[in-house]
């Protein structure tokens, strides 16, 4: 039996806030991007590299050209 074909990795440009690395994210792992969202507001708090992991998403994910 084979498995469901996967989408690409894409930044979704229909539900994006700010350049939709969290959605492209969440759609890609077939989670809710708003659970997606919070959680990485989330771990803001926290001491680490978030929005340099997210900038650097940013640069690495390629838009979906789709819609």
């Amino acid at each position: 039996m084979r498995s469901p074909a996967r989408m690409p990795l894409r930044r979704d440009t229909r539900h994006k806030v700010i350049a939709g690395v969290c959605a492209g994210l969440a759609r890609y792992f077939g989670i809710s991007r708003t659970g997606l969202r919070v959680a990485f507001v989330a771990s803001c708090i926290l001491p680490g590299p978030q929005f340099i992991a997210y900038v650097l998403l940013w640069i690495v994910i390629p838009k979906d050209t789709r819609y």
